[in-house]
């Protein structure tokens, strides 16, 4: 894992010390720092890391195909390689989006915080877990490159039917390893990402394979 250049550090710092300077004020904040802490006391990020990495179904990024890693951070998160975790124009797009909604509609996650929910919260649409993700998703973003955020994001992902990373995902739903998955099989399963239940490739007709 290498290290990040200082200006991407002090960068990270100012924004954990605004982060932490909330946490005083709003209750919000507070208890989603208080979910991050929780979290991670019961099993480290680097333990996390490494029990993702032991399993059976685990590839490397060079076992991903170019034309996935390109197709999902096209739909997932365009900005991925320039932003530190947290991207302020999705962000603020979704909010405006869910005001007009009148609901908790869309969630401007970026790959990073992705990640840190499936590693750790649960899929309910609340601001404090939203917040317990972004501090996760710092510490991601310090510790990791980014290519070894993005493997691990295809590693973990849900892709519906009991199937968690692009490789079950490939076994389960085409009979094939992630290197072997045509173009048309690389945008169904980009596509199942956005709903699970509803878009895999055996619920969702849409695009032939």
């Amino acid at each position: 894992m290498k290290n990040k250049t200082i200006n991407f550090s002090i960068l990270l710092l100012a924004v954990i010390c605004f982060l932490m300077g909330i946490v005083k004020i709003s209750p919000m904040v507070s208890a989603g720092y208080e979910m991050y802490k929780t979290a991670t006391e019961a099993i480290s990020v680097p333990d996390r890391i490494e029990e993702l990495k032991q399993q059976k179904s685990y590839i490397t990024f060079e076992e991903i195909p170019e034309d996935y890693k390109a197709q999902v951070l096209q739909s997932e998160d365009k900005r991925f390689y320039y932003h530190f975790g947290f991207d302020p124009i999705a962000t603020a797009r979704a909010m405006a989006n869910n005001v007009i909604a009148g609901s908790f509609v869309q969630g401007g996650s970026t790959i990073t915080q992705q990640l840190a929910k499936n590693m750790y919260f649960s899929f309910e649409k609340k601001y404090e877990r939203k917040v317990a993700e972004l501090f996760v998703s710092f510490q991601l973003e310090k510790d990791l490159t980014k290519d070894e955020i993005l493997e691990l994001y295809c590693n973990i992902a849900y892709y519906g039917e009991g199937c968690y990373g692009l490789k079950q995902a490939a076994n389960h739903y085409y009979g094939v390893e992630p290197l072997e998955l045509t173009n048309t099989q690389i945008k169904s399963l980009v596509w199942t990402i956005k709903s699970p239940n509803r878009y895999n490739p055996n619920a969702y007709k849409a695009i032939p394979v």
